[in-house]
């Protein structure tokens, strides 16, 4: 790199820093913004497809129109920007500083359980608006509204069924795609002239939005609906890491055989699982997806809404892909508190080894979580820095120091969040980080060349 673009590399490092803070946790910042370094060295942001009506509206025109859609599916307003956090609207500063004085006093448990969990809203003046009530108001005929997991406005709990009804904001009919009914049934798509796709991604295998995706291209490629899928930024995108899903262990938390952390952003993962034959029958849908504007691989996006109720800032969304792991164990990730996926601990830990400790209680993200009222022994890992990679050595810290080492894993849960039976096999016989992640290798570059074929954004 010559001194001009030396300089010119620093200059832009102190705009981004006197116009958004620390980029990492960003108090200020435009949560759509993030910093892309074009050949003129200005920032710019990022426009997510969404936005991007002008390629979209003319495909929805004269239609009736199935979306499918959570609290995530936004349109961000022009030059207006949020008076709070955005990136963590939900942590009541109150809240948090009393559950770290758990840590150190214990009393303090029944006092919090009293409490109601800080609303994911309260007190933010949001800087976008729905994506339905956009389109709503530019006379896109909307018919009915299908819901992921967590709901359309993204207030249940992990696993918990998601029921049919009516938004009580649009009058809309909603079909929940989480519990029994996983997949839209021809009776639902009837009378439907195209489906848009809009959910925000974290780019982890077991992250059911993907799966959700997969399902709904299923349906319509079978009753012949097209599919308009709005392409968001992936903030896992820059790497690629974890054991591959096998064929014998595919199911809601993991449909095909990918890797834990597969680099992709939704709409290039939905590219690839159609011309890949991977839909059920080998079908194909009619897809368009629409990409995202400014934007890489390695570009560091802030997610301006939390993607779920346990994914509340960058820091949890990095270290979910290793953190994520725990829920296959019976070993806490930070469910019951406000640094979920940014801990990790158990009352059966061996107390000696940790000087950290805090007590799960139920919460906005949680109603029961793992250890509940239990004090865990365990790390805090909320200073950790963006991932480069899928870590093990938290997970095999946890095992190395339980004082029953029976009550660690839960196999049959495991091995669905792992995609293989292999990884608890060899952290029980004490093999190494390095030596599990050589196994993977093979996997990994084998994918890297099929998912090359389907990136649609610079790494």
């Amino acid at each position: 790199m010559n001194i001009v673009n030396i300089k010119n590399t620093f200059f832009i490092l102190f705009l981004a820093v006197c116009a958004c803070g620390n980029l990492s946790r960003s108090e200020n910042a435009h949560p759509e913004i993030a910093l892309v370094e074009t050949d003129s060295f200005v920032p710019v942001p990022v426009v997510v497809a969404a936005n991007r009506t002008d390629e979209y509206l003319t495909l929805l025109e004269g239609k009736k129109v199935g979306v499918v859609a959570n609290q995530t599916s936004v349109i961000f307003k022009e030059d207006e920007r949020p008076m709070a956090d955005v990136g963590r609207p939900d942590i009541d500063e109150n809240v948090r500083g009393k559950q770290n004085d758990v840590q150190s006093n214990e009393e303090d448990v029944d006092s919090l359980k009293s409490e109601e969990p800080a609303s994911p809203t309260d007190g933010l003046q949001t800087p976008y608006t729905h994506l339905v009530d956009s389109l709503l108001s530019l006379n896109v005929d909307i018919k009915k509204v299908f819901a992921p997991e967590h709901g359309f406005r993204g207030e249940a709990d992990a696993g918990e069924k998601v029921k049919d009804g009516i938004d009580a904001q649009t009058k809309l009919p909603l079909i929940s795609l989480y519990g029994k009914n996983k997949k839209p049934s021809a009776e639902q798509l009837k009378g439907l002239d195209v489906i848009l796709f809009d959910i925000q991604d974290v780019g982890v295998r077991f992250y059911t939005y993907i799966a959700t995706l997969q399902l709904v291209m299923e349906a319509c490629s079978e009753n012949n609906v097209p599919i308009i899928v709005l392409d968001r930024p992936n903030p896992n995108a820059n790497y690629i890491d974890g054991p591959t899903m096998e064929a014998a262990h595919t199911g809601f938390l993991g449909m095909t055989e990918i890797p834990l952390v597969y680099g992709m952003t939704i709409g290039e993962y939905a590219k690839m699982i159609n011309e890949e034959g991977l839909l059920e029958g080998k079908r194909k849908a009619d897809l368009k997806v629409i990409p995202l504007e400014n934007w890489t691989h390695n570009t560091e996006y802030h997610l301006p809404i939390r993607p779920s109720p346990n994914l509340p800032d960058d820091t949890s969304i990095t270290l979910y892909p290793s953190l994520g792991l725990f829920e296959g164990t019976n070993v806490n990730a930070g469910r019951g508190t406000e640094f979920q996926f940014q801990r990790y601990g158990a009352s059966f830990l061996d107390s000696t080894q940790y000087s950290f400790t805090y007590t799960p209680i139920p919460n906005f993200g949680s109603k029961t979580p793992k250890e509940e009222g239990k004090k865990c022994f365990g790390k805090d890992l909320s200073e950790n820095p963006r991932m480069q990679e899928v870590s093990l050595r938290w997970l095999i810290d946890a095992y190395t120091n339980a004082v029953d080492k029976s009550k660690v894993f839960n196999t049959s849960g495991f091995t669905k969040h792992a995609g293989t039976e292999k990884l608890q096999q060899l952290i029980e016989a004490g093999k190494t980080e390095e030596e599990i992640k050589a196994t993977w290798q093979g996997d990994l570059a084998k994918f890297r060349k099929v998912r090359g074929k389907y990136l649609l954004y610079r790494e």
